[in-house]
């Protein structure tokens, strides 16, 4: 077990965001015209702008939320006087509002990504896999909140902000810091790894794009037959 928790928490973190990384350039290199949200709202525009909003209000809340929470070191918060557990709460509270904000929405593309004729066979197997894997990302996220509740002294919080903090910085022992955290952890932190890995093959890429590039970019011309 100590051999896996060193795989994936301490080799597959680099593995994941080097393709991540590079994999985006490639493709902005090389496939500008497949950088794309895809769209699907001039199919079936019903419930699509409060399932779009929803989900992507609650996406970005959770994405800084995660990136701030992880990557401030420590010492920062405690130069204001945040203690560990007070981190805690703020990250449940908020955890929690947009997690719920994006999970209605998600439920609602994710049920009309799959159930109507028009825009299902419009989708990719990556459109519904990319899909499905948030969807599921979501729920694990919302299936830790008891699990951070039960340790409301933040001190689960504080190893997985080391383990980051190791991660970005190039430190050894990374994995060594989370290998006795509850199992809900574990896999919500390897499916959103996985998530970093099939970005650049995914739909996601146009994230990169927001809001600058992607309105700079030239015009696609599309002609009727």
């Amino acid at each position: 077990m100590s051999h896996l928790n060193q795989l994936l928490f301490g080799y597959y973190p680099y593995i994941a965001l080097t393709v991540f990384l590079l994999g985006s350039l490639v493709r902005f290199d090389r496939e500008q015209y497949t950088w794309r949200s895809g769209s699907s709202q001039m199919l079936r525009k019903e419930r699509m702008v409060l399932a779009s909003n929803l989900f992507h209000v609650g996406i970005l809340g959770l994405l800084v939320g995660h990136t701030v929470g992880l990557l401030t070191p420590i010492a920062v918060f405690d130069a204001f006087g945040i203690g560990h557990g007070a981190k805690q709460v703020l990250a449940i509270v908020a955890g929690g509002v947009f997690g719920l904000m994006c999970f209605a929405g998600l439920t609602i593309l994710v049920r009309r990504r799959l159930t109507d004729p028009r825009i299902r066979n419009t989708s990719s197997r990556m459109d519904i896999a990319i899909l499905l894997m948030l969807y599921a990302q979501l729920i694990l996220g919302l299936i830790t909140i008891p699990f951070s509740i039960a340790h409301a002294d933040g001190e689960t919080m504080v190893k997985f902000m080391e383990w980051a903090q190791h991660i970005v910085t190039f430190r050894p022992g990374a994995a060594e810091l989370i290998a006795d955290v509850p199992a809900v952890f574990k896999l919500h932190l390897v499916l959103g790894l996985t998530i970093f890995l099939v970005f650049p093959f995914s739909r996601l890429v146009h994230v990169w794009s927001v809001p600058f590039a992607y309105v700079g970019r030239q015009y696609q011309i599309v002609r009727t037959r």
